[in-house]
């Protein structure tokens, strides 16, 4: 089985069943942004995460073996249509140069991992609208000289 043919069991199976990644992610003691990651095929699960996780949905082997598998992390290089993903691409249009300016500043010549890696979406309410809270946590990698 394929990355996208799990992802679109997975997903149906939440729906059909009316889950949340909060919740599913709560009961199996997993980060529901890492949860809904895997389950979209951009990352792996451990084998026994795996399991559990197809087991809490009702799901076979094969769906535990799909999302174990290595993924191919590759996305359109087209900019999105979908508004709320083409702001974090406006964000970081807007923004990422600065970014790459405060980070250098106080940390020196690299990069953010995306390997070494985790994020947090929190709902913070505001009399003038709920506001969303990404954090990204990654590890600084200096680039190396030789």
């Amino acid at each position: 089985m394929n990355k996208q043919t799990m992802t679109d069991i997975i997903v149906s199976a939440k729906a059909h069943q009316g889950l949340t990644w909060e919740k599913i992610g709560a009961d199996l003691g997993l980060s529901p942004v890492w949860l809904a990651s895997a389950c979209l095929g951009m990352n792996s699960a451990p084998a026994a995460a795996a399991q559990a996780i197809a087991d809490y949905l009702g799901l076979d082997h094969e769906v535990a073996a799909a999302l174990a598998a290595f993924p191919t992390k590759t996305w359109a290089q087209a900019v999105p249509t979908d508004p709320l993903i083409y702001r974090l691409y406006e964000i970081v249009g807007v923004y990422g140069e600065t970014l790459k300016e405060v980070i250098q500043e106080k940390f020196g010549d690299g990069i953010m991992s995306a390997i070494d890696f985790s994020m947090d979406v929190a709902k913070e309410e505001h009399p003038k609208g709920d506001r969303v809270v990404l954090t990204l946590n990654g590890k600084f990698l200096p680039y190396k000289h030789w």
